[in-house]
């Protein structure tokens, strides 16, 4: 008797310390989309994954930047359901992020967590001991 068994294909994981620096945080972006590439996301996520790794970075930078200590980017990629779950954590777990109320078309800042909100499937945060926080978001296709 022939049988095949369909196993699941495990996850991909790709981990990056980068400098709580502004170039560290272009850094991630450009390392998410090689990253995507390499996977061969589809280009709805890639794109949506992209705005939230850079998002996500730019606020471990500027909210979340202790002196001298680095943040971390996660990738991974479920390939069975094409779902991209997003992790970066800086060292600073005292101001877990929120968003905020709704920015003024005069101020240049004070949207980051709102766009992680609409393109993100999920986000949230959890600590990282001792004392840091990651902020994860999952994107996955969407149904045109």
């Amino acid at each position: 008797m022939n049988s095949s068994t369909s196993v699941p294909e495990a996850a991909h994981t790709v981990w990056q310390l980068l400098s709580s620096t502004r170039r560290g945080a272009r850094l991630a972006r450009l390392l998410a989309a090689a990253q995507l590439r390499t996977w061969d996301v589809t280009p709805c996520v890639t794109e949506r994954v992209e705005v939230v790794v850079a998002e996500l970075a730019a606020n471990a930078v500027l909210h979340g930047r202790v002196p001298g200590r680095d943040f971390r980017l996660g990738l991974q990629l479920t390939p069975e359901s094409e779902t991209v779950r997003i992790e970066v954590t800086d060292a600073s777990g005292s101001r877990p992020p929120t968003p905020g109320p709704a920015p003024t078309a005069e101020g240049g800042t004070g949207r980051g967590l709102l766009l992680v909100s609409a393109l993100a499937d999920r986000w949230g945060t959890v600590p990282y001991p001792p004392s840091g926080k990651t902020v994860w978001a999952e994107c996955a296709p969407r149904l045109p």
